[in-house]
């Protein structure tokens, strides 16, 4: 039974000297740092000016083909008549600033929608797409909306320059901020 005793003792002080040991790593006293292969595993945000976009490229066509396999059991076909509690992919053409339905074409550039795919589709499964697959579903969706055309191919040079329906009608409140 001592010997029971023992082992426990032990296995519970290793526990805390492994836990001391990570906490010394962290400035703020819990965990431990990120790996650099961790942190850019993360670091995968995009910028209205394309920094940050992947190698790859994608047409509506092929966005069809993914959307239809990943993406239509929340959002609905083509993108209108979603799941409850999913946000359409095809909205109004005309935007009067405050009573407007928050899909697609509202946002202010094209890369947003690329950044959004990417990070968080499909549901429940996020960051399963491949870059060419992301690239392919963003021409499908913005085809939809008749942002760009049906034989356009999207791609690290061609998504910044994609000028979004709404993109000028946003207010900055504050522009001694920026």
């Amino acid at each position: 039974m001592q010997r029971l005793d023992i082992r426990i003792a032990a296995a519970v002080f290793a526990a805390w000297a492994g836990m001391a040991t990570a906490q010394a790593q962290s400035p703020y006293g819990i965990g431990r740092l990120a790996t650099p292969a961790e942190i850019a595993g993360w670091n995968i945000d995009v910028l209205p000016d394309g920094s940050g976009l992947p190698p790859g490229s994608g047409t509506p066509a092929q966005g069809a083909k993914v959307y239809a396999e990943k993406c239509s059991a929340c959002h609905g076909d083509k993108g209108v008549n979603p799941a409850a509690g999913f946000l359409p992919m095809v909205g109004p053409s005309r935007f009067d600033r405050i009573d407007t339905m928050k899909t697609v074409p509202y946002y202010k550039y094209a890369t947003t929608l690329f950044d959004v795919i990417r990070r968080s589709m499909p549901y429940p499964m996020p960051r399963t797409l491949t870059s060419d697959e992301v690239y392919a579903v963003s021409a499908y969706i913005l085809s939809l909306n008749k942002i760009i055309g049906e034989d356009e191919v999207l791609n690290a040079e061609t998504l910044p320059k994609v000028k979004m329906p709404n993109r000028d009608n946003f207010i900055i409140w504050a522009p001694d901020r920026i």
